[in-house]
């Protein structure tokens, strides 16, 4: 049972989970009653020297590498401290777009530095939860009580930033984690005051078993994703089709269209239809979608439907029913998706070996043995000069790979003569390899490209300039 919530957000050098790092860590405490309980944390993790960060990340965050070097800790440090203070049991961890951004940086790092990429959300009571969601949804059937923003175009948006402006709530430094995490938490107060039930039923329907109860009961029901149009408030009512073959989750159809459409699609056909696309000429898009338990997903029964939500989002109830109907006398269409997902999957197996051949970014590539976590928990618990003796007590050859960077990415002055030129190999490839569009030449373009931007202010300018010595200190010996 939940005892606290713990907000956080984090600052990262790019987008890309798999080999883009956490510069900065922040989180708050809070009871159930979104109380504070204890100091909030905020956190500088050193970027290590074969890391070049995306030139306009840092823009927007402002921090630099520079700044993690001097005032930050290693990730292994920073993983001692958040197990010992932060992963207490049947905590909550919730933040703003965290499943989808957050949480996986934080998975990739306890894979590279020897803890169970999983366990820290789930095991002793942990769960989680996502307040991006919660907004979307609150906006789509109970918006009262609360203003709404909207971009510059006049289209509705949840952006954080401009969600706490227009309802006068405390936001300092948007894109600062400390700032942002005050900010999710000052949000979460108004929606449990203004909407408590929605609140307290979107907190207890965060776990996979409350999702597949209502998934799995036959009946149509409301979801809010943002993988559904704004116009109608990211939210739709759905049907299930199908169990995923893989993942612990739900095909699901929107019901808002004929589903009869697709019924004579091959699944080749259906796999070009399931695709994004900008093209306003495109066929109608396959409104089929993944709803995975493990991902906190927005639903609810459609009991939850007033009359004022369903004018608003545009809901023709005798239309979905019919819909429903429709699809469930579609007795080979789930065959059809399947046969979609395998070509789809496949597609996306060759891309991952094509574009992330290095093993900081193979954590998906299975789970770790028991045997291995035993090891594991040895060698955190080891001093730097033993690490290199459990290489051979590993079984799983991505470990293998990861021990010698773990080394000389926590303990770089522990290395020995050989595991340094080792590591100056490693830097090399990572940095120069790939001919003329390495990744050092991507980083000095962009960082060229963006100082030619007309109007740069005279802070954006100046983190160009660290940016591009930051380069300069890591560059690696040419004759490596």
């Amino acid at each position: 049972m939940a005892t606290s919530l713990y907000f956080y957000d984090l600052e990262t050098t790019g987008f890309n989970a798999r080999e883009a790092r956490v510069m900065q860590f922040a989180g708050q405490r809070t009871d159930l009653e979104l109380n504070p309980i204890g100091e909030p944390h905020n956190i500088l993790i050193k970027l290590t020297d074969e890391i070049l960060p995306d030139p306009d990340a840092i823009l927007v965050t402002g921090i630099t590498p520079q700044q993690t070097m001097a005032d930050g800790i290693t990730e292994a440090a920073f993983l001692r401290l958040f197990h010992d203070e932060i992963a207490t049991p049947d905590t909550v961890f919730v933040g703003y777009n965290t499943i989808r951004f957050d949480d996986e940086f934080m998975r990739f790092m306890h894979y590279r530095n020897f803890y169970d990429a999983y366990e820290w959300q789930w095991q002793d009571g942990r769960s989680r939860w996502d307040m991006l969601d919660v907004v979307r949804m609150t906006r789509a059937l109970r918006p009262e009580g609360i203003q709404w923003p909207f971009d510059s175009a006049g289209k509705p948006t949840n952006r954080l930033e401009l969600l706490t402006k227009v309802n006068k709530l405390d936001h300092f430094d948007a894109h600062d984690a400390l700032s942002d995490v005050q900010a999710t938490i000052a949000v979460a107060k108004l929606i449990q005051t203004k909407q408590p039930k929605l609140f307290t039923y979107l907190l207890e329907m965060r776990t996979k078993n409350k999702v597949a109860e209502l998934v799995e009961g036959g009946r149509p029901f409301v979801y809010t994703s943002g993988k559904y149009s704004g116009a109608f408030e990211k939210t739709t009512v759905v049907g299930t089709i199908m169990p995923h073959p893989k993942k612990q989750g739900m095909l699901v159809y929107d019901l808002r269209v004929d589903p009869e459409q697709f019924a004579d699609k091959t699944a080749e056909q259906l796999v070009d239809l399931w695709k994004y696309t900008k093209d306003e000429a495109a066929p109608p898009r396959l409104p089929v979608k993944v709803l995975q338990y493990n991902r906190c997903p927005a639903i609810a029964p459609l009991g939850v439907l007033d009359e004022s939500s369903i004018q608003r989002l545009q809901l023709d109830l005798e239309g979905i029913k019919q819909n429903h109907a429709r699809l469930q006398k579609m007795s080979d269409f789930a065959t059809k998706l399947q046969k979609a997902l395998e070509i789809m999957d496949k597609a996306m197996q060759a891309r991952f070996i094509t574009d992330e051949g290095d093993v900081d970014g193979a954590l998906y590539d299975g789970f770790v043995a028991n045997k291995d976590k035993t090891v594991m928990s040895a060698i955190r618990a080891s001093e730097p000069q033993e690490l290199s003796e459990f290489a051979s007590s590993l079984t799983d050859s991505r470990l293998q790979k990861l021990l010698p960077l773990y080394k000389a990415r926590n303990y770089p002055k522990s290395l020995t003569s050989e595991e340094r030129e080792s590591w100056e190999a490693f830097r090399h490839q990572r940095l120069l390899g790939g001919g003329k569009q390495n990744r050092l030449q991507r980083y000095i373009t962009r960082l060229q490209e963006l100082a030619a931007t007309k109007g740069l202010s005279d802070q954006k300018q100046y983190l160009l300039q660290e940016l591009h010595l930051y380069a300069e200190s890591i560059l690696p010996d040419t004759d490596a």
